[in-house]
């Protein structure tokens, strides 16, 4: 190994044209036979690139590749014109399409510079690695843990970090490495780290960078990286063995079977692209009937496989897949950079700055570049590292802030870049109308999450929304709703999208649903009505069932929400079940859809709920009394909105229930004053009959000055207070306007005997703790001020300072137009004011504004 071995082309021509057909030198070759093993790290740019110079050097007659053998059928598709990586190969089991394996190949990938060269020189490539068929099955009898959904399904020996793959040139002298402890010994090892920690680096990448990536292609000998690479590998394993995962000797046995049927029917013109860590094993002298014996009688599932777009984010470490790296963007810079990358890069990094509206100039560019030079020659390396490039941006671009290299690392050293998949590529019926969908709507899958605003008002915006609502129905989350800001109104929708590529495997599992969108959300929407736990759950579905339009599937859920709500007796799951139908009833009525069936339902609910709530509140503890306060809170909002909605197709209809408000205003009567009912739902229901304005505040504060009276427990008072100013109710601004409650909750405050206070101070802190700062300044400054002179203030009949003593309708007046003009209600827009009623017109913005004054 001391000098550099002499190798002729497998397959190709001498120096005088001869054809040749064997390879001499290099470690454990012989003259005239054995096939060429090129050992990779399987995203690696320097490994494409001398994998590249290699195939270009041996001209094999066949190049076999690391990677399931089902895949065979899907290499010429590589070569078509709307195949763009990074993509990868994903199998499933047909009949448990949840278990899955992806192997994903990008730009930089040796195995795709492998098969890419093999199709533009016409050369037959396949794949040697065990079939998937083995794969997804491995793990049920006990053997190994499965496959999971986002495995590279190339589970190597000793992955680690770094896959376990290296393909440096290394140094023949370099030290070998201390066996592993013995309580190590199933650990599995990451080569790539060992190796850089023997050469004296602290970081694997950066050991990477300099053994690889900083030398190029220059070399007159194509094969030597991989000659010393594959003694370095072999020491290694000596050391480590399999490196802790047993199914790796498996695989090496599968392999060699495939590279001894490939050398008898091409000779030794055979080239072999794998991870560096089995070339020794691939080399290793072994029996046929041996290599057989270890794959005999394998499980083994049915599984499909295609070609799925992926993503560079999927290929970064941080991710969770096995095989990642910490840069793919910067790798696949480094990989498509005909000369100067490190310029090439800054001018990259300059731009993405300037399209976020900072100021970098070409004066920025040039020194960055010169820092980055000068930082490598520092640290004793052959070139700018990715390293060297993030420090000089961070202080000559970015002026020494993190904020902005944030984005540089997001964008381009790990990067949004989103592969493409041939149409021709095999698909289950599901994806191949998703695709269409997807083609008609114009939406198409992207890596970058952004935000989607859509009008259901407008088709495609309405057909946008559909599809979104039914994918999420069926598992795929392509999208998720967000909160609209600056709109209330029910036609408009928010959604945060980002196609991630194990969506793929979500669409193939949903495929036993049925062949369309549309059939496979119905048949999961029945399927899961029958399925449902709760009633609440129902309700939801039924809800989902409208979002997504499947007028097929809600007779079903109705029918089982039906069945289910006659049965429950739970005024809690009644509760949490009204409010989602209600929201229903006014979806359907902005989509059109006929919802008189819920109409019906939520009726029949409020009604149970009406005699049910005043007995199921007696008798609860704290956690118990407070949940019900929130049930109270959601029926006070679905009643309001139900009372006032009518059945959707028919807004002539009467409403379900005219008298439906009057009756619930009696229930919250009944819990006012009932005193077996908790303080925190006495106090809630008080503050709601006051906001609806079926309770005066001189009512109001008598209620307060009874259960504030010292009659009264201390931890019943504060639950009480907290019933009816807590909760995001708005009441700190209640207790603001009207010094009468603020002085009877400060009056009962002061007068809390000391050993009865810590009781009740977590409980009065949850409560005023929850109030804006703004607010909290407020109460302080009229407490400060002492009850003598708020009281002396209120009988005189003054209004405390800063408040008017009564509305001022001029001066509301004068503030109407321009807030008009914010609104944008002047001029005949009524853009950012949204309402799914016809009552648009100005008296009842006026009205509106007037109540807000």
């Amino acid at each position: 190994m001391a000098g550099r071995p002499s190798v002729r082309a497998v397959g190709g021509r001498d120096g005088e044209g001869d054809r040749v057909t064997g390879v001499e030198g290099g470690a454990g070759r012989v003259a005239g036979g054995g096939p060429l093993l090129l050992g990779v790290r399987h995203h690696g740019p320097g490994s494409a690139r001398a994998v590249r110079a290699a195939l270009e050097a041996a001209r094999p007659r066949i190049v076999l590749i690391e990677g399931p053998p089902e895949a065979d059928s899907l290499i010429p598709l590589a070569a078509e014109e709307d195949m763009r990586p990074p993509v990868a190969l994903l199998a499933h089991a047909v009949d448990e399409p949840g278990r899955s394996a992806f192997w994903p190949l990008a730009e930089f990938s040796p195995e795709w510079v492998a098969i890419r060269w093999a199709l533009r020189h016409e050369v037959p490539a396949r794949f040697i690695d065990l079939p998937a068929t083995h794969t997804l099955a491995w793990g049920r009898d006990g053997r190994d843990e499965p496959v999971g959904e986002e495995t590279d399904g190339t589970p190597d020996a000793g992955s680690g970090g770094a896959d376990g793959h290296a393909s440096a040139p290394l140094s023949p002298s370099a030290p070998s490495p201390a066996p592993p402890p013995a309580s190590e010994a199933d650990v599995r090892v990451d080569p790539l780290a060992v190796l850089a920690d023997a050469a004296g680096y602290d970081d694997p990448e950066r050991w990477w960078e300099d053994v690889v990536e900083h030398r190029g292609t220059g070399e007159r000998d194509a094969f030597a990286p991989f000659v010393v690479l594959e003694e370095a590998m072999g020491a290694l394993r000596e050391v480590y063995g399999t490196g802790g995962h047993e199914r790796d000797l498996v695989r090496e046995a599968y392999m060699r079977l495939q590279v001894r049927a490939a050398q008898r029917e091409f000779g030794d013109a055979v080239a072999v692209v794998c991870g560096a860590w089995h070339v020794p094993a691939l080399r290793e002298k072994t029996t046929v009937a041996a290599d057989r014996a270890l794959v005999k009688g394998l499980p083994k599932v049915k599984a499909d496989m295609t070609w799925v777009p992926w993503t560079n984010r999927r290929l970064a470490r941080v991710s969770g897949y096995g095989a990642g790296i910490d840069s793919p963007g910067w790798y696949g810079h480094l990989f498509s950079a005909p000369d100067r990358p490190v310029e090439r890069w800054m001018t990259k990094v300059a731009g993405l700055l300037r399209d976020e509206d900072r100021i970098v100039s070409s004066a920025h560019v040039i020194e960055a570049v010169r820092l980055a030079e000068t930082l490598a020659v520092m640290r004793g390396r052959p070139l700018p590292g990715l390293g060297e490039t993030t420090d000089a941006v961070r202080a000559v671009m970015c002026e020494g802030s993190d904020v902005p290299l944030a984005l540089v690392h997001d964008r381009l050293v790990v990067g949004d870049v989103l592969g493409e998949v041939p149409q021709a590529a095999p698909a289950v019926p599901l994806q191949r109308d998703l695709d269409r969908i997807q083609r008609r709507l114009r939406l198409r899958p992207e890596a970058l999450e952004r935000e989607l605003e859509l009008d259901l008002r407008k088709e495609t915006d309405a057909g946008r929304s559909t599809l979104l609502h039914r994918l999420r129905l069926l598992g795929v989350a392509w999208g998720e709703a967000v909160a609209s800001w600056g709109s209330t109104g029910t036609f408009r929708e928010t959604w945060r999208l980002r196609w991630e590529p194990e969506l793929s495997v979500r669409i193939a599992e949903a495929g036993v649903w049925g062949t369309t969108v549309l059939g496979a959300a119905t048949a999961k929407a029945e399927a899961d009505a029958v399925s449902a736990q709760g009633l609440a759950e129902v309700t939801a579905l039924a809800e989902r069932c409208l979002l997504a339009e499947l007028p097929d599937a809600l007779p079903v859920v109705m029918r089982v929400l039906a069945d289910r709500a006659a049965l429950d007796a739970d005024v809690g799951h009644l509760a949490q079940a009204l409010p989602a139908l209600v929201r229903s009833l006014r979806y359907g009525d902005v989509r059109g859809t006929d919802t008189g069936a819920l109409a019906e339902v939520a009726a029949g609910l409020a009604e149970r709920i009406f005699v049910g709530l005043p007995p199921a509140c007696v008798g609860l503890d704290a956690d118990a009394a407070e949940e019900m306060r929130r049930h109270v809170d959601a029926v006070q909002g679905a009643v309001a909105l139900l009372a006032e909605a009518p059945p959707a197709g028919d807004p002539a209809a009467d409403r379900p229930d005219p008298d439906l408000r009057g009756r619930w205003h009696s229930v919250l009567r009944l819990l006012s004053v009932r005193d077996t009912v908790s303080g925190i739902l006495r106090g809630r229901a008080v503050r709601l009959l006051l906001d609806e304005g079926e309770l005066a505040q001189d009512e109001a504060a008598r209620l307060m000055g009874l259960v504030l009276s010292p009659g009264t427990p201390p931890a019943e008072g504060a639950a009480w207070i907290e019933g009816f100013v807590g909760g995001g109710s708005g009441g700190g601004m209640l207790l603001v306007h009207d010094e009468r409650l603020l002085g009877l909750v400060d009056a009962w405050l002061t007068g809390v005997p000391a050993e009865a206070f810590t009781d009740v101070l977590p409980l009065l802190r949850r409560t005023f703790s929850a109030y804006e700062p703004g607010v909290r300044r407020t109460l302080g400054e009229l407490v400060r001020r002492g009850p003598g002179e708020r009281a002396s203030a209120t009988a005189a009949g003054s209004a405390p300072p800063g408040f008017a003593p009564d509305l001022d309708m001029e001066r509301a007046d004068a503030v109407v137009p321009v807030v008009r003009l914010l609104l944008g209600l002047d001029g005949g827009s009524r853009g950012h004011v949204e309402n799914t009623d016809d009552d648009t017109d100005d008296d009842r913005d006026d009205k509106n504004l007037a109540g807000v004054a």
